[in-house]
């Protein structure tokens, strides 16, 4: 019963009820031994209570009541606490099967009438065929006691009997042999029924999830050979047996495929040709685990497995403090918080691709592979990392000597929180501001050092450039076309003597 509001739900509220059938012996039995122990006193009372609101021995609806006499017949305060005591035994019938609650609404009134509908219990061979009541009756009362009650409701066949397999001919007489009507239709007695009968329309019954798979894809997909293939062809009339086995493929996820390579077990039916439940889910379950082996298998040697610590991926916060600014290339894109949220939740493989605007390229995609995989750095710390590399100024820095150079410091450093990681940024780009300020003072101090020096004795040609206390250094080579004074103009005379001695070489 799902109640929106407390105030939908009260004494004040009416009721009727609705049955068709009547509580045989059996019926009484099994509502005593088997539904009792799941249902419990309060919601076995409900039912009891409801049923005798239509009068015995008649079907039909009950008339119209407040619910305050559900509250006093149960003996429940008129209060949210006896509300809420009667909403849960409503509850209980209604999973178990054995009420339907409907919610009136009267048009043109406000007012909102409740309608139960009680159903019959199963029958004792329906009950155990149902996994889901079994299952739950076993544990109320323990396996034992199943099998008691089992027995305690069936009366089993002679052992003269029980002891062959036995073939069995239907000799029942059919309706139209032996009786003959004087009319085929009789339009008024049909018409009379209908007026006289209550107005009801009755909605279709649940179904029990399946996989969908229908008794046409099995048999096309069964071997004609197979020893089992008379027992699957009499499913095609058993809508129970084919319920099992789709329920069973809904369970452990099995294909049409799959499932009839189970029914093509030797241990798949029985001698009579029945289903053996037990087994067939004995082996998909089997086969269950062999495929989620293989799976795990598969994405081990690509993918880092999640720490047995956290089975659950929770969604990790980050405090203000701990924020670090948006690089460039994603600036517009979100902000320091939707940043700093993926950088701490994603996992790398997803952070490192929004630096880039097309594939990331191989090399870089390999080394973090190898970040993650051997050195066991945790997801929020790669992220920083990669935001360290790719997300701060200076592209000298995407080197794979460098990018190691990091990851072995941080390792060295027991970095295994974002929150360490962060300081860690911190502390190198403190670092490195200090050593560009360092860079710029020398640089200043060593012009103006150079510059006094240039006042010094210097020799512009090839002489020796004395320090501060007169000490020669190493001489200073002159450079050819350093400097213009050098160079001398060559008067025709010399210029012809070189061709002299030019042809003279030549053996002219």
């Amino acid at each position: 019963m799902r109640i929106g509001r407390k105030l939908d739900f009260t004494e004040h509220h009416r009721f009727c009820v609705y049955r068709s059938f009547s509580l045989s012996p059996l019926n009484q039995r099994m509502l005593t031994l088997i539904y009792q122990p799941m249902t419990g006193a309060s919601a076995s009372s409900l039912y009891q209570l409801l049923y005798y609101q239509v009068a015995e021995g008649f079907s039909g609806y009950s008339a119209l009541d407040t619910q305050r006499r559900l509250l006093l017949g149960l003996g429940l305060d008129m209060n949210e606490a006896g509300r809420g005591e009667l909403a849960r035994s409503a509850s209980v019938l209604e999973a178990l099967g054995l009420m339907t609650t409907c919610r009136l609404y009267l048009p043109g009134q406000e007012e909102v009438v409740y309608e139960y509908e009680l159903h019959a219990p199963l029958s004792p061979a329906e009950f155990f065929r149902n996994q889901h009541l079994s299952m739950l009756l076993r544990d109320k009362v323990g396996k034992y006691g199943v099998v008691a009650l089992q027995d305690s409701l069936f009366r089993r066949e002679p052992d003269e009997l029980a002891q062959h397999d036995l073939q069995r001919e239907n000799i029942s007489m059919p309706f139209y042999e032996l009786f003959r009507l004087s009319a085929a239709v009789d339009a008024e007695l049909e018409q009379a029924l209908e007026e006289t009968a209550p107005v009801r329309q009755t909605p279709p019954p649940a179904q029990q999830p399946g996989a969908g798979i229908e008794y046409g894809e099995i048999l096309y997909r069964f071997p004609r050979g197979s020893a089992n293939r008379s027992y699957v062809e009499r499913l095609r009339g058993d809508k129970d047996a084919l319920a099992q086995l789709n329920y069973i493929a809904y369970k452990y996820d099995l294909s049409a495929a799959d499932l009839c390579r189970l029914l093509d077990e030797d241990n798949a039916f029985d001698n009579r040709g029945g289903l053996q439940t037990d087994e067939l889910q004995l082996k998909a379950a089997q086969l269950y685990r062999l495929d989620r082996k293989r799976e795990t298998d598969r994405r081990a040697g690509t993918a880092k497995l999640q720490e047995e610590a956290e089975p659950e991926l929770a969604e990790h916060g980050v405090q203000a403090e701990h924020y670090l600014p948006v690089p460039a290339q994603l600036a517009g894109r979100c902000d320091i918080q939707q940043y700093n949220m993926l950088m701490r939740n994603e996992p790398h493989t997803r952070f490192v691709r929004r630096f880039f605007p097309g594939a990331v390229p191989d090399w870089i995609e390999r080394q973090f592979e190898r970040i993650d995989l051997h050195y066991r750095l945790p997801a929020p710390v790669i992220n920083v990392l990669v935001h360290y590399v790719f997300g701060m100024k200076g592209t000298s820095r995407v080197t794979k000597t460098f990018i190691e150079a990091i990851a072995s410091n941080m390792l060295v450093q027991q970095v295994d929180e974002f929150e360490k990681a962060v300081l860690y940024v911190r502390s190198q780009q403190e670092m490195e501001r200090s050593k560009e300020a360092q860079g710029e003072s020398g640089g200043t101090r060593t012009g103006s050092g150079r510059a006094a020096a240039s006042g010094g004795t210097t020799r512009s040609g090839g002489g020796y450039r004395r320090g501060q206390n007169g000490v020669p250094r190493k001489p200073v080579l002159p450079v050819a076309g350093e400097d213009a004074s050098t160079d001398q103009e060559i008067s025709d005379e010399e210029l012809e003597e070189m061709r002299k001695l030019a042809r003279k070489l030549d053996g002219r």
